[in-house]
């Protein structure tokens, strides 16, 4: 199968999914802002319970796709479970993150969701998705740049 018929097949196979999973995220509250108000106040803790929900169903997912040595669908091909090395730009990152997040109220994961349903706030998200995504690849390039010694073009 080539790459082309290979990328076509897998977005069919996958676009409904992803709009099922939409679906969900909207029925759990993921997509309202005031659910993501009361999880930060503390208030209401009906996000907490939909992020936990999601990663024990990951987290035994995962482990039953290691435990029968699951192949992909559309390859055939072993599935790896390699750990991400620890960075330590993670922690100021993710408290970076949780700071965007909180300020938005939207959760970057739920943002075509939340386009979805017509929520023009999520634009706003959006701007500050597409905002830090570029200002990370400014400072990664620099950090590669001077850690090389080459000096970036003013």
């Amino acid at each position: 199968m080539s790459k082309t018929s290979t990328t076509s097949v897998t977005t069919v196979a996958f676009f409904p999914l992803g709009l099922l999973f939409g679906f969900v995220l909207s029925r759990a509250g993921a997509t309202t802002y005031d659910y993501y108000a009361g999880l930060f106040l503390f208030s209401d803790l009906q996000l907490l319970w939909v992020i936990a929900a999601g990663a024990a169903t990951g987290a035994v997912g995962i482990a039953l796709l290691k435990k029968v040595q699951a192949k992909t669908l559309l390859s055939g091909e072993a599935i790896e479970f390699a750990g991400k090395p620890y960075k330590r730009d993670l922690i100021p990152g993710a408290l970076l993150l949780g700071m965007g997040w909180g300020l938005a109220g939207a959760c970057p994961g739920t943002l075509l969701a939340m386009l979805g349903e017509g929520k023009g706030n999520g634009l706003f998200t959006l701007f500050g998705v597409m905002l830090g995504t570029w200002l990370y690849g400014v400072m990664r390039a620099n950090t590669q740049n001077s850690s090389q010694g080459v000096v970036a073009p003013d």
